[in-house]
């Protein structure tokens, strides 16, 4: 057989990781085509060896090589050729927080906008309530989904009497879409047994409006005390399941419009998502996010992180809560919020010994542990927990996970650095939630979703949109990065601004790294899985303030497209 030695080199030489050097030589050994090719494009491929390129090979759900011209050589009969006539190529981008909830987009109702900046009013939230309990039997709950309290034309908060018009022959929830606060009627309150003389629970609130009633707003582990009262309709199993993978189906769709390529799970119905995979319509890799009832089972049975395929993992685990809220005011800081009386620190939801004894059960089990942890005071509790099991079982490369991780000091992010913590803040809550910052002020926002700070001390931090709390695009979040400018047109933290460049990276490379994935995906390197975007311009060549708004025109999983505009 006689081999093509320029096919050869070209291949050899574009592989940089020993792991796919056998890979691209055997590649090379049979002439194999690529089975597609990119060129005349702009590819930032996150390779250090190789930054920059316009052209690249792809062969069986991989990244054949990456170059110029000469990768053009690769081609055969077989070999579709694509000319991106300048377009942009980026690796695909990566969430690392999300809860991917397809079913609720599909059956409940939604009293805001998932996915972009938009105000309502207080009415048409009690329109659509009214229209779901018209439907509902007297005495089963009525829910709203993604409530955004600063995001109301009406310039004020939803109360109790606002949710009484809805119905008394039903409980109203409305939920924040940030996850920890909610909004209740009287019917509510009245099956729970609440009233103005019941103490808040440890971690959580009822809070109050001026006059002393009860606002109808619960804080965090209030929630439960409401939520486990009155009934809610019955959903047979093959019901439930059916809408378990129509929803699974849907997110993934969506998360392939916005680009995303791999993003984790927290927690959700894992076999609904190895249906969609068989059904051909997962677009999108799982790192699967576990909890409750599964983390024990995989606990019991030796499951550890890494366990699963390119397509489907067991990742760290699903958050294990600490605290409560950025966006919706409850974080635990080691400051009171302004304005509150009582004085107001927010919600630890979880006492250190507790917290200590739950990581060192994952770390021995082989587990990569996750906590969520907004405010100073629960990072330093979360830190303190890693560092504690860390002492009595050495492991190498655990990279604890802090979700969110908001609000830093300077101890903080050394002590992260140490142990190679690895934070995921929020990304598009920059853009998105700007109306939210002026609760806590230019100082605190200037230590606050603090990526400038976390790459300057070396720490890996990667994305996390925490979809549903805030939208998932990954190019509002990066754009919100490197301006640090909202929606309203205010700058917070500007302190905080990284280069598109890092927040490519931060969207990509580093995600990859949060899960131990870093070999196989996150870069436009030979070997690696073919997952890229296809961006119409490229967002480290226009103004800041235009990177959410470039078209992705092509969404590629394992060398396939999974969406194109």
């Amino acid at each position: 057989m006689i081999i093509n030695a320029t096919r050869r080199h070209l291949l050899t030489a574009a592989v940089s990781a020993p792991l796919w050097a056998g890979w691209a030589a055997r590649a090379a050994a049979h002439g194999r085509d690529a089975d597609l090719i990119l060129y005349n494009g702009r590819l930032i491929t996150m390779d250090d060896a190789n930054p920059r390129a316009s052209a690249m090979a792809v062969k069986d759900g991989r990244i054949m090589a990456v170059g110029g011209d000469d990768v053009r050589s690769l081609a055969g009969p077989g070999t579709r050729m694509v000319d991106l006539k300048a377009a942009c190529v980026v690796p695909g981008f990566i969430d690392c927080h999300n809860h991917p909830i397809g079913d609720v987009l599909l059956y409940e109702v939604l009293v805001g906008n998932p996915f972009e900046v938009e105000f309502v009013t207080i009415q048409s939230i009690i329109d659509k309530l009214r229209a779901r309990a018209a439907q509902t039997p007297p005495g089963y709950w009525v829910d709203g989904y993604f409530h955004d309290d600063t995001k109301l034309k009406d310039g004020r908060q939803l109360t109790i009497d606002d949710l009484d018009k809805v119905s008394s022959m039903h409980p109203v929830m409305v939920r924040h879409r940030g996850g920890h606060t909610v909004f209740v009627n009287s019917k509510a309150l009245q099956l729970a047994g609440i009233t103005r003389d019941t103490p808040n629970p440890p971690g959580g609130t009822f809070d109050r409006l001026p006059d002393g009633r009860l606002s109808g707003r619960i804080t965090d582990n209030a929630i439960d005390l409401v939520e486990e009262k009155g009934q809610r309709p019955v959903i047979d199993a093959a019901e439930r399941a059916k809408r378990s993978r129509a929803g699974q189906a849907h997110i993934s769709a969506a998360f392939s419009r916005y680009g995303l390529t791999s993003v984790h799970h927290q927690g959700g119905d894992l076999a609904a998502i190895q249906d969609v995979r068989a059904a051909g319509q997962l677009t999108h890799r799982v790192s699967y996010e576990a909890r409750g009832a599964f983390l024990d089972q995989m606990v019991a049975a030796g499951l550890k992180t890494g366990f699963g395929d390119d397509w489907i993992r067991l990742g760290a685990t699903a958050e294990h809560l600490a605290d409560g809220s950025f966006s919706e005011r409850t974080m635990a800081m080691s400051t009171p919020y302004a304005g509150r009386t009582p004085a107001y620190y927010g919600n630890i939801t979880e006492p250190q010994e507790v917290l200590d004894a739950w990581v060192e059960k994952m770390v021995r089990a082989g587990i990569q542990p996750n906590i969520h942890a907004n405010g100073d005071v629960t990072i330093g509790m979360a830190l303190t927990a890693f560092e504690r099991a860390l002492a009595k079982l050495p492991v190498k490369d655990l990279r604890p996970k802090i979700t969110h991780c908001t609000l830093v000091n300077d101890s903080l992010l050394k002590r992260m650095a140490a142990i190679g913590a690895v934070p995921a803040p929020f990304t598009s809550y920059a853009y998105y939630n700007s109306d939210k910052f002026g609760f806590y002020g230019a100082d605190k926002m200037a230590n606050a979703m603090a990526f400038r700070s976390f790459l300057d001390h070396g720490i890996k931090v990667c994305a996390g949109s925490d979809f549903f709390p805030g939208p998932f695009a990954p190019l509002m979040g990066i754009q919100g990065m490197v301006t640090r400018t909202g929606w309203n047109g205010e700058t917070w933290g500007a302190n905080q601004r990284v280069t598109a460049l890092e927040a490519i990276r931060i969207n990509t490379l580093n995600g990859a790294w949060a899960a131990k994935e870093e070999a196989i995906k996150g870069s436009l390197t030979a070997g690696k899985l073919a997952d890229y975007v296809v961006l119409a311009d490229d967002p480290t060549a226009i103004a800041a303030a235009r990177i959410k708004d470039i078209a992705i025109i092509e969404t590629v999983v394992d060398g396939r497209t999974m969406y194109k505009a």
